[in-house]
């Protein structure tokens, strides 16, 4: 398998200001950002997503998304959904006010007491969908419960996604332009093992390539074809260095 960047959770928080529920969902992806799960998160920037931020996005499609709403709306959610695909969780605030049967927060830039405690909730339940989609062993459920980092954890900055470190190769296939992750990572692997450009070896790039993208079985020669062509590129180039 190819060496890409570390798997982490990307949070999509609503951060809606014209209700409480917005303010809840912001301040509980920073607790998780910042103290719960500060190794295994990063923040994918709404506005920026909507308005077609080519990091986001790519991020978004590599790695698992959880979104948190603050209403029905489920604009992040839908956000998410439309230019990358489902997340892998999601978390509508007044949804779970309801089902635990707690006091509706109230106060936009400055929650009450009420808000306060959702937003302990919000966050405790958003860590527990971290270690669940990243599959992570050990999960520190009491950390979780009282709010206190894992042990792990050390003093970080919070972390964008817009450098996701995916990089994103255009391919023309069948009429239309097709993004497709981590194919210069995998040239290179191909490159640096000596395989010459060929049919079986833009195959082999391929079924690495499936890894990380859907590929339709009925335009898999014309994957295969484009491959071909664009390793041929990539190896010529290097050739010259």
């Amino acid at each position: 398998m190819v060496d890409l960047p570390e798997r982490k959770a990307g949070i999509v928080a609503c951060s809606g200001e014209e209700l409480a529920e917005g303010t809840v969902t912001r301040l509980a992806a920073l607790k998780v950002l910042h103290e719960l799960r500060p190794d295994d998160t990063v923040t994918i920037c709404l506005p920026l997503f909507l308005a077609g931020g080519e990091g986001d996005r790519t991020f978004a499609r590599f790695h698992p998304t959880i979104t948190v709403d603050g209403c029905d709306l489920k604009c992040a959610a839908r956000a998410t959904e439309m230019h990358s695909g489902k997340p892998a969780a999601s978390i509508v605030v007044n949804e779970l006010v309801t089902e635990l049967g707690l006091a509706k927060p109230e106060g936009r830039r400055r929650l009450n007491e009420a808000g306060r405690l959702v937003v302990e909730v919000v966050a405790e339940r958003l860590a527990g969908l971290v270690d669940k989609v990243l599959g992570i062993e050990g999960n520190p459920a009491a950390a979780v419960k009282t709010g206190a980092p894992s042990a792990k954890k050390t003093e970080r900055q919070e972390t964008c996604s817009c450098g996701s470190g995916v990089p994103v190769t255009k391919l023309l296939i069948d009429g239309k332009t097709i993004e497709m992750l981590a194919l210069p990572l995998i040239f290179k692997k191909f490159y640096e093992s000596g395989r010459k450009p060929d049919a079986n070896v833009a195959q082999e790039i391929l079924e690495t390539a499936k890894i990380y993208n859907p590929v339709p079985v009925e335009s898999g020669e014309n994957y295969r074809k484009e491959i071909l062509v664009e390793y041929t590129r990539f190896w010529n180039q290097e050739a010259k260095l």
